[in-house]
């Protein structure tokens, strides 16, 4: 395969780099000042034409291929800009389950950034086990009541409007009993409560309480019991490395570490052929995606090669670093969270063996 940037994309990375090299320093790339200020990051980028490349133009996307978001995604590295706000798997979700006048309301907010978003899908005793979630939305008129508790939500506490799994039938089969709200952040009845990551970062996950909260009928996307649908499909795509874009990040940090080391660590040299393996499988995704190829348990794949690549960088950094450099450290503590996040290795590994394999577990 030809990997190379064609002229277009090469007119595009020469832009982009020059809108880098005069922007990216403006804004912070770790910590809690850049969660704070991610939403102005979100916009700068959406302004000058670099955010929501591969999205629908109707709705204030640029209709690009998919390849756009990875060239952004590596010129941002490259120049030690943030990362990429990640949505994407909020918009495929909304794009594909909820109704035409739902997609017209919410989904140029959620594009350019003037409204941002949550996703109210884990609960204290319903992580990787969804569909155990307890959290209830009840019919009240022409509005739901939604009574229950959401954890590692991220940026709930800037949220203007979260994308929320409810379970509207209690008789049901627990997959058939949930639907999928939109409901507002601002009002009375939601209480947020933030949690602090053993790196020390206190503003990227809150938990959030809802105690007789309300959204309109409405902005329930699709019928009553068809959350299940919504949520795999928000799952599977932000399973994906390609929508993550973190693979170029793998590579610099390796690289740096690799110049720091006074010799080249065993740690260093897997985790170098590990980024390189993870690189070149994005690339053969999006070649299947151009090609018009769907994926839907393959994610899974995705998410454990993921999880591998980013935790051994983690340790090649904590090998170089030690506990002394605060970047480092940060580096390793945040990849062990790759393991849960996203559904926990285990689960992926359950989906590949019933679901690609065929066998049966």
């Amino acid at each position: 395969m030809d990997y190379r940037d064609s002229a277009d994309e090469s007119a595009f990375r020469e832009r982009l780099r020059a809108w880098l090299g005069e922007h990216a320093t403006d804004f912070p790339t770790s910590g809690d000042e850049y969660w704070a200020r991610q939403g102005e990051w979100h916009q700068a980028l959406y302004q000058a034409g670099f955010f929501g490349l591969s999205w629908p133009g109707k709705f204030g996307g640029q209709d690009l291929p998919p390849v756009y978001d990875v060239i952004l995604d590596e010129e941002l590295a490259r120049a030690g800009a943030p990362p990429r706000p990640s949505l994407g798997y909020l918009l495929h979700g909304l794009g594909r389950h909820a109704s035409p006048e739902l997609q017209e309301r919410f989904l140029p907010g959620m594009i350019n950034g003037t409204e941002r978003w949550c996703q109210g899908f884990s609960e204290p005793d319903a992580g990787s086990d969804l569909a155990s979630l307890r959290t209830t939305a009840t019919r009240e008129g022409d509005e739901y009541v939604i009574n229950g508790h959401k954890i590692w939500t991220s940026y709930s506490d800037v949220a203007d409007w979260c994308l929320l799994l409810a379970r509207t039938d209690p008789e049901a089969p627990r997959h058939r009993g949930i639907s999928a709200f939109i409901i507002s952040m601002n009002q009375e009845g939601i209480q947020q409560r933030p949690l602090k990551m053993m790196s020390g970062i206190t503003t990227e996950f809150g938990q959030v309480l809802f105690d007789g909260a309300r959204v309109p009928a409405e902005q329930m996307i699709g019928a009553p019991g068809e959350g299940w649908a919504l949520a795999m499909t928000v799952v599977g795509h932000e399973r994906e490395p390609s929508t993550l874009g973190y693979v170029a990040r793998y590579g610099k940090l390796v690289r740096q570490l690799a110049r720091r080391s006074e010799d080249y660590s065993e740690e260093i040299a897997w985790a170098a052929v590990q980024t390189e393996m993870l690189r070149l499988h994005v690339r053969r995704r999006l070649s299947e995606q151009l090609d018009g190829v769907s994926h839907n348990s393959e994610g899974s794949l995705d998410k454990l090669l993921m999880t591998w690549v980013d935790q051994s960088v983690g340790h090649a950094a904590v090998s170089v670093g030690g506990t002394e450099d605060p970047e480092l450290l940060s580096a390793y503590l945040y990849s062990r969270a790759q393991s849960v996040m996203g559904g926990t290795s285990q689960i992926q590994k359950n989906i590949i063996a019933s679901r690609l394999l065929g066998l049966g577990v």
